[in-house]
């Protein structure tokens, strides 16, 4: 596997690459790797001919300094890890390469408004203008390529796929389905500061979602009975909505079809995402 910091020696391999007639599919991540990004990694390999993953942990989409302090950085575990699955070249930019004005503000900002301004968006202010930019970057460095991101962050996957329609790259985003692990929780790099006593409070997410996919009814039906299990599983909601899978408006009960559902909350403190489909039936 190669490894590479530097942005001009990251471009130069990936044009290489496709001047070579080998197809790129790129893997972006903020480290803190698990079964999860294993998935991600396999998708692509099935689906590229060379893999490059990136590790980069963005400030830029974190509100709080302590959140972003906090976060996971597990790099040595991650080399080996991305080495196992194959990846080609991992990329680990610095912070100077990635933002040479950090920390003061980066004059250009890649905002998606509409989709990236409710839920986490509403909840976290500024942290999708964050993502989208480090994103445009990403693709903006790897050039043409197949981008593969996970279904558990829903809200940033159709983020991105806006970003892409609106800003014409010539990237494919593929989204792939969310890792559970055997108890149902959605996998995250989060998820190590759970205790054992949170880790089960959490699983209200896993269990709201299960319970509301197994059903149909209005829109307003599910919300109501999302809330109602994460409320009694002790999870503080952040919020548990049902909405249109690509601009992520919420559904009206005089709408009908397959939906996703959304819900997030605060266990101990630290802030769980998930989400699953379902299917609302218009009122009569």
């Amino acid at each position: 596997m190669r490894e590479l910091s530097d942005i001009e020696a990251w471009r130069q391999f990936a044009h290489g690459e496709r001047v070579a007639g080998r197809s790129v599919g790129l893997v972006p991540t903020m480290g803190a790797l698990h079964q999860g990004h294993v998935s991600l990694f396999r998708a692509a390999k099935a689906a590229s001919d060379v893999v490059i993953a990136t590790i980069f942990v963005n400030p830029r989409q974190f509100a709080d300094e302590n959140d972003l302090a906090r976060y996971p950085r597990t790099l040595e575990h991650d080399r080996e890890l991305a080495a196992e699955c194959g990846v080609d070249c991992l990329v680990t930019p610095t912070l100077d390469e990635m933002w040479p004005d950090y920390p003061d503000c980066t004059p250009t900002t890649v905002s998606v408004r509409g989709i990236g301004d409710v839920f986490e968006g509403a909840d976290r202010p500024g942290h999708f203008d964050g993502v989208a930019s480090v994103v445009a970057k990403l693709f903006a460095v790897t050039g043409p390529s197949h981008a593969f991101f996970g279904e558990k962050d829903f809200q940033q996957l159709a983020v991105v796929r806006q970003l892409v329609r609106d800003l014409g790259f010539d990237v494919e985003v593929v989204g792939c389905p969310i890792v559970r692990d055997e108890d149902g929780l959605a996998l995250s790099s989060r998820n190590v500061r759970l205790s054992s006593e949170a880790r089960r409070r959490a699983l209200g997410l896993s269990r709201a979602l299960s319970y509301v996919a197994s059903t149909s009814a209005r829109a307003s039906t599910l919300r109501a009975t999302m809330r109602t299990i994460l409320d009694d599983a002790g999870i503080d909601v952040a919020y548990a909505e049902v909405v249109d899978p690509r601009t992520l408006r919420p559904s009206g009960d005089d709408e009908s079809g397959p939906r996703r559902a959304l819900v997030a909350g605060f266990v101990d403190g630290v802030r769980l995402l998930d989400n699953g489909p379902v299917t609302v039936v218009r009122e009569n």
